[in-house]
C-alpha cells in the first residue's frame, strides 16, 4: 500500500494539469462565494438570509473542478493504456483503488480547507457592509460559532466526498468524458427534478436522496428545522453515494481486464 500510494502521489503531482485544477478548486470556490456575498443584502432584521451559506456558495462551483481531478486520476491512465502498467506493478487491484482514493483525499482536503477558509474570510469582511450586522440579528462570521464551524468542516468533507464519488464512477466506466457526465448529472439533475415535480412529498424525497442537495445541507446555519434533511444526515447521504461508487468501481476493477 505504501509503494502504491507513493506511485499515485508521483503520478498526480507530476501532471501539471492536476496542479492547475487544484488551484482552480480554490479560485472558483472563493471567487463565486465572494461574488454572492457582495451581491447579497439584508436590509432589515429578520431578512432570513444565511450569511454563512451565502459565502460558501462557491463550493457548488469548486466541486466541478474536484470531480474533474478525480476522474482524470483514473481516466488518463485508461486513455493512455498506463493502467496496464499500474496493475502489473501492483497486482492487487483494490490496493490500487485505495491508494488512488487516499492520495486524492490527501490533496482535496487541504485545497478544500483553504477554499472554505478563504470564502469565510471574504464573507467576514464583506457581509457586514451588506446588512448582515448585529443590528439585524447577525454576528460576525467566526469559527468559534458552532454552526459556522460545522458548515465549514462539512463543506471541506463535502468536497472530499465528491472527489471519492467521482473516482469510484471513473473506475467503473473507465472513460473520462462519460464519468464526468455521470457525476455532473448526479449532482445537478436531482435538484432540477425536485423543482419540476409538483408533489411536495416527492420533492422532499428527491432532496433527501440527491447527493448535492443532501450534502450541502451541512452548510445551513439558519432555519435548519425547515431543511428536508438534517445537516450531518445529509452529508451522510453523500458519503453513502461515495461508498457505493467506490464499491462498484472496486468490484468492476477486480472482475475486468485492464
Amino acid at each position: 500500500m505504501r509503494r502504491a500510494g507513493h506511485a499515485e502521489w508521483t503520478k498526480l503531482r507530476t501532471d501539471a494539469g492536476n496542479v492547475w485544477l487544484v488551484l482552480g478548486v480554490m479560485v472558483l470556490t472563493v471567487a463565486v462565494g465572494a461574488g454572492v456575498a457582495v451581491t447579497s443584502r439584508c436590509d432589515a432584521a429578520g431578512c432570513g438570509g444565511d450569511p454563512v451559506r451565502l459565502c460558501l456558495t462557491g463550493v457548488t462551483a469548486g466541486q466541478v473542478a474536484v470531480a474533474v481531478v478525480a476522474v482524470l486520476t483514473v481516466g488518463n491512465e485508461y486513455g493512455t493504456g498506463m493502467m496496464r502498467t499500474t496493475l502489473t506493478a501492483v497486482p492487487r487491484r483494490l490496493t490500487v483503488l485505495l491508494a488512488k482514493a487516499a492520495v486524492l483525499t490527501a490533496v482535496t482536503l487541504p485545497a478544500a480547507a483553504a477554499s472554505v477558509l478563504g470564502s469565510l474570510l471574504v464573507g467576514r469582511f464583506v457581509e457586514p457592509d451588506r446588512g448582515f450586522t448585529p443590528q439585524h440579528g447577525y454576528r460576525a462570521l467566526s469559527l468559534t460559532d458552532g454552526p459556522t464551524l460545522r458548515a465549514a468542516a462539512g463543506s471541506v468533507l463535502y468536497l472530499a466526498l465528491v472527489g471519492l464519488l467521482s473516482l469510484g464512477l471513473a473506475v467503473a466506466v473507465r472513460d473520462s468524458a462519460t464519468a464526468i457526465g455521470i457525476v455532473l448529472a448526479l449532482l445537478f439533475v436531482f435538484p432540477v427534478l425536485a423543482r419540476v415535480v409538483a408533489d411536495p412529498d416527492w420533492q422532499r424525497h428527491l432532496q433527501q436522496v440527491a447527493p448535492m442537495t443532501a450534502g450541502l445541507a451541512v452548510q445551513a446555519t439558519v432555519g435548519t428545522d425547515r431543511l428536508p434533511i438534517g445537516p450531518w444526515q445529509g452529508l451522510g447521504v453523500l458519503a453513502l453515494w461515495a461508498v457505493a461508487a467506490l464499491a462498484a468501481g472496486g468490484r468492476l476493477l477486480r472482475s475486468r481486464d485492464a
